[in-house]
């Protein structure tokens, strides 16, 4: 899942940057209005993490001007104002979900699972590709009953293909989809981390999973 946090106060964005990302999420920040508008515009988001006091435009009109670019991403918005009237305008203007300043991030967070649950009705709990399995809850991956341990940008990698597995998977859509803004599509880290892949899936099993399709990227056969 990949999340935009717009936020004008570098420390707390940072902090909800780095916590998103133990959590496995794929993040992108922007510091004001204006840049916030331009990536939910030209990137696909899941979801979006908007605070409302914002400099060069503030995170009502944005979240009205987002609504209106028929931009799907949920929105869960962040604010100082615990008044009823300032989360009723939010709410109004297109948000999906209110959240006061000062928040406990395990609040945030189960705000944030609850949203994203809401994206593809009925959410699985796992995801299963022949004898390969992947528990998104506990994020235990195993395949013939044996634990496969990997990294965070492996299972993210492995959790995007098994949610597509027998579709093909292009460089730029794993790059937009596993990576954040700052990823550089002429290096060869996707092949890198394919390999990985490989090497911990289907290394030791006669029948292989992860397949490169020349010229036109990957696919994980079910």
């Amino acid at each position: 899942m990949r999340i935009l946090v717009i936020e004008d106060e570098k420390k707390i964005a940072d902090f909800i940057k780095r916590g998103l990302k133990e959590e496995g999420y794929i993040v992108d920040i922007a510091y004001d209005g204006e840049e916030g508008y331009f990536l939910a515009k030209t990137n696909e988001y899941d979801l979006i993490v908007l605070d409302v006091m914002l400099p060069k435009m503030d995170g009502i009109n944005l979240c009205r001007k987002i609504r209106e670019e028929k931009i799907s991403a949920f929105i869960l918005m962040l604010t100082a104002r615990s008044a009823v009237k300032d989360k009723v305008i939010g709410l109004d203007a297109g948000a999906d979900d209110y959240l006061t300043k000062p928040f406990a991030f395990e609040e945030f967070l189960a705000r944030i699972r609850a949203l994203l649950r809401k994206k593809d009705l009925p959410e699985p709990t796992k995801l299963v590709a022949e004898d390969l399995e992947l528990d998104l809850l506990t994020h235990k991956v195993t395949r013939g009953n044996k634990e496969i341990l990997l990294t965070n940008k492996e299972y993210a990698l492995l959790e995007y293909l098994m949610r597509n597995a027998g579709t093909v998977i292009t460089r730029t859509m794993i790059s937009e989809h596993v990576w954040d803004i700052n990823f550089d599509t002429f290096t060869n880290v996707i092949d890198v981390y394919i390999n990985y892949l490989r090497n911990k899936i289907d290394h030791d099993h006669k029948k292989k999973l992860i397949y490169t399709l020349r010229g036109r990227g990957y696919i994980l056969r079910n």
